[in-house]
């Protein structure tokens, strides 16, 4: 009962979040929306607005799709030690459950936008949720440790295609003044997803096992993949693109040799290795005295509460003092709970932990869409700017998520503290170096 009611507030909050980032944003055309397209310029007459049937089916299908592609990927987090105890691996061993899945996204995002300008949108979303629910299916019975590692890394590859796709689907189909809004009801999903699986998977496993918790989050996607399918509009704007490799790898290095966007993706790999490494090492620590929190460890990702606001928060310091500033700031909060998680009590480490979350989220959120905003501004390819942060997002979620557990294995938290301050002395010294080739009105978010 107090799973579901925590849910069940999870919902709530994020609904109330997505409702106050898309007001300002959407008041425009909203009070109008029974108005024929006529009146918009040639470009944007047929896409879908805000009092449409077909853009409320567009945000629910998108925000399913997000539920879906980040349950499945986050839940196994807190089943961690139920997996060294399931097959025999150790605590790094085990964190590879989750690596192998974020460096099979992160490899296939290099491909798969390209590759969508030439399939299309809506079919690759839909067959691809639809994988990925399926090789979860199997991943309940894998056999061996390494049937698993491969069922997970090909997943996955299937999750990379979710969020490669769905926002140059809503940059084609959904009419300019409600891009944000759509954004927002993707990330919405994302992270409601990622909530519910890393708060359903202990009960789940304590009730019925791996076998059990993953068929039901692997059930859970299937169903979202379903809504995918009945509820996407299909795409009415989507003219294919040849791909040319050449000029994607030129256009590519041609990005990333960018100061700004370097720095970006920096903050990127840093960040997201102390956000995932700390979340991995948690899950053991929990369970060891004086703490033994058993199935109840799920409810220490309650704390994923506290990152709700943060994108609005973040955005608001960004707004006043620059991108660069907001999230330096963001950055010296993520070491500070940091160090709050390794304190002793268990009120101050999750405490920490909701610190951690707050600031990670709120500067992920900010940083995502600088390193775009650089892009354009730059008139770099910004397909390839978005490409490169989300490889070097995951990339540090791959590789940190192991290091991390494999700290904790031998140095116990201390070592795991230690990586995690060293990882957000990284973040700030990549954010500086962005900050110092892109200050002042260049570094603030662009007006809305």
């Amino acid at each position: 009962m107090l799973l579901a009611h925590q849910v069940r507030r999870i919902l709530h909050f994020e609904h109330h979040q997505q409702r106050a980032h898309s007001r300002l944003v959407s008041a425009a055309i909203a009070s109008a929306p029974a108005r024929s397209d006529h009146h918009l310029p040639t470009a944007d007459r047929g896409r879908h607005r805000p009092g449409q049937a077909a853009y409320r089916r567009l945000m629910l299908g998108l925000a399913a799709g997000g539920f879906a592609n980040f349950a499945l990927l986050y839940y196994v987090q807190p089943l961690l030690p139920a997996l060294v105890a399931r097959y025999g691996v150790t605590p790094s061993g085990a964190a590879a459950a989750l690596s192998v899945s974020t460096i099979g996204m992160a490899i296939a995002l290099v491909v798969v936008g390209p590759a969508s300008d030439a399939i299309g949108r809506v079919g690759p979303m839909r067959a691809s949720l639809t994988a990925a629910g399926l090789l979860g299916v199997a991943s309940a019975v894998a056999p061996t440790w390494q049937a698993l590692l491969v069922l997970r890394g090909l997943a996955g590859v299937a999750l990379a295609v979710l969020p490669a796709v769905a926002l140059a689907y809503v940059r084609e189909e959904v009419h300019p003044a409600a891009h944000l809004r759509a954004n927002a009801s993707f990330i919405t999903g994302t992270a409601v997803g990622g909530a519910a699986g890393r708060l359903l998977a202990g009960p789940l496993d304590a009730r019925w096992g791996w076998p059990g918790a993953t068929l039901a989050v692997s059930g859970l996607t299937l169903l979202c993949a379903v809504a995918v399918c009945l509820l996407l509009p299909p795409s009415t704007r989507f003219t294919p693109a040849a791909v040319r490799p050449d000029a994607l790898l030129r256009d590519s290095l041609r990005t990333i040799s960018d100061p700004v966007v370097a720095g970006i993706c920096g903050f990127g790999l840093a960040g997201m290795g102390v956000f995932v490494g700390v979340y991995n090492a948690i899950a053991f620590r929990l369970q060891e005295p004086p703490y033994r929190l058993g199935g109840a460890v799920a409810l220490a990702y309650v704390v994923y509460l506290s990152g709700v606001a943060a994108p609005s928060a973040v955005r608001r310091v960004a707004a006043a003092w620059g991108r660069g500033l907001a999230l330096l700031l963001a950055v010296g909060l993520m070491a500070a709970g940091a160090a709050g998680v390794a304190l002793r009590p268990l009120p101050a480490v999750l405490a920490g932990l909701g610190l951690l979350t707050f600031a990670f989220l709120g500067a992920h959120s900010l940083a995502s869409g600088w390193v775009v905003d650089r892009a354009g501004r730059q008139g770099l390819g910004v397909a390839q700017a978005a490409s490169s942060y989300l490889l070097a997002y995951y990339t540090g979620s791959a590789v940190f998520g192991v290091v991390a557990t494999r700290q904790w294995q031998v140095h116990g938290w201390a070592g795991v503290t230690a990586l995690a301050l060293a990882l957000t002395a990284l973040a700030a010294a990549a954010t500086a170096w962005a900050r110092r080739h892109d200050p002042g009105p260049a570094g603030r978010p662009a007006p809305r």
